[in-house]
């Protein structure tokens, strides 16, 4: 017995003998996690808001252009009586230039576009995290549903196992006249019902474990799933749940709620932006434009001329927008309802979570108390089975009473199986809405 975080950091073992391979819970969530095409998109997606979140993105910075054009061209003036340079003329020119732009104020609009970048890269994580979340949570479930399975199928070979023992003996006690014919009609039957749902069982544990590598993204199809070992088992102590604490970290990390109030968070920078359009704006041109030519006479070859002209320039600029058609104010007020929805959508969202989490606690409560009801239903159908079977061999009841106790047997663990899976599936549902399911499994 032992903490399901302990339980879901396991090492994983890479082979068992004969054929066999080993699988915890930890290693399907981390081969799903690195092969799921969701998870890697969002993490490209955070790559790109990284890189985005700069005050070079955020126009800080001035910005330097290095233009070079260089042209050619013939003029010919020979029946041009107003020119200085008769004759048939060819030009050479060059020109770079170099400019140099910056706004050195835009209305906050530089400071306001940093943290609204910042906001963005917060939101890319907290989109990627929550799919991390949701990942996990489904893995989680079916790798345990799986175990389920398993031990159901485990159970309907063991009772197969018996059924097949009993029907070979009282084949044997028929054959020397023993035993009646109608118990070995009971036994045969028992036999080939047990030997049905054990047939069953296997394939729906095989459908399980096929499931759950469809979730792991990437596994290999050809894989025998009957060599699959799942070495998690599904016995494990549960830490005790305090509702105030619960509530308490759920709203402070629960994923869905930080996004939404990151999402709050950036409709009130947008109002600022909208606001920081009715600032005047200064901004600076400076730069340097030299001019080269060279110019020569094809029929005069004593005739080349070459000229240079460099010019500077510095600008300062100041734009102030005097009416607009009150575009400035209705983009403010616009952004302002948007901003008071969005504080609507959080407290509603809080709302929802303290109802889902209060009800969450409530069936944790019951399905608590009702695996440890199962478990002392368990020991009394046990004692219960084994009794039974001692007592038919004594000859103090019959098969069917036998047939009765096997049956109450099974159901009681097939019951106190699920239990712990309904348990577990409402823990995981807890631990998710805390904000902590995901951050186990972050590298």
């Amino acid at each position: 017995m032992k903490n399901i975080k302990l339980l879901l950091i396991a090492g994983f073992i890479s082979q068992l003998s004969f054929g066999q391979k080993a699988l915890s819970a930890k290693d399907a969530v981390f081969q799903a996690l690195a092969n799921n095409y969701q998870i890697q998109i969002a993490h490209l997606q955070v790559d790109v808001a990284e890189k985005s979140n700069s005050w070079a993105g955020a126009g800080l910075f001035p910005t330097v252009q290095l233009a070079v054009g260089f042209s050619n061209g013939i003029q010919d003036n020979r029946n041009n009586p107003f020119t200085f340079t008769p004759g048939i003329i060819v030009s050479h020119t060059l020109n770079p230039n170099l400019n140099l732009n910056w706004n050195i104020f835009s209305g906050f609009l530089v400071r306001i576009s940093k943290e609204r970048l910042g906001i963005l890269e917060e939101q890319s994580k907290g989109n990627a995290l929550l799919l991390i979340e949701n990942t996990t949570q489904d893995v989680i479930e079916a790798y345990y549903s799986a175990q389920l399975q398993r031990q159901r199928m485990l159970l309907f070979k063991d009772v197969m196992a018996i059924s097949s023992k009993r029907k070979r003996l009282y084949e044997l006690k028929e054959k020397y006249a023993a035993s009646s014919g109608l118990e070995m009609l009971q036994f045969k039957n028992q036999y080939l019902t047990d030997s049905t749902n054990f047939l069953l069982q296997d394939i729906s544990y095989k459908n399980s474990v096929r499931n759950l590598f469809i979730l792991m993204n990437g596994a290999d199809s050809s894989i025998n799933v009957g060599n699959i070992v799942l070495t998690d088992s599904l016995n494990f102590e549960f830490p005790l749940l305090n509702m105030e604490e619960i509530i308490t970290k759920m709203l402070a990390s629960n994923q869905n709620l930080k996004n939404q109030y990151l999402s709050l968070e950036l409709q009130k920078k947008q109002t600022e932006l909208q606001k920081s359009f009715l600032y005047p704006t200064l901004s600076l041109s400076a730069g340097v434009t030299p001019n080269y030519s060279w110019l020569s006479d094809m029929k005069n070859p004593n005739f080349n001329a070459r000229t240079e002209v460099i010019q500077y320039f510095g600008n300062l600029n100041v734009r102030y927008t005097l009416f607009d058609n009150w575009n400035n104010q209705r983009n403010i007020q616009v952004s302002r309802i948007q901003e008071e929805i969005a504080n609507l959508n959080v407290s509603s969202l809080e709302q929802t979570l303290r109802a889902s989490i209060t009800n969450l606690l409530e069936v944790y409560n019951l399905r608590s108390d009702l695996l440890s009801i199962s478990e002392e239903n368990l020991e009394y159908a046990t004692k219960a089975w084994t009794l039974a079977q001692k007592r038919f061999e004594n000859g103090t009841i019959s098969s069917i009473d036998l047939s009765t106790f096997q049956s109450n047997y099974q159901n009681t663990l097939i019951q106190h199986y699920q239990n712990h899976y309904n348990k577990l599936e409402t823990y995981l549902e807890i631990f998710r809405m805390t904000g902590n399911l995901g951050l186990e499994f972050m590298r």
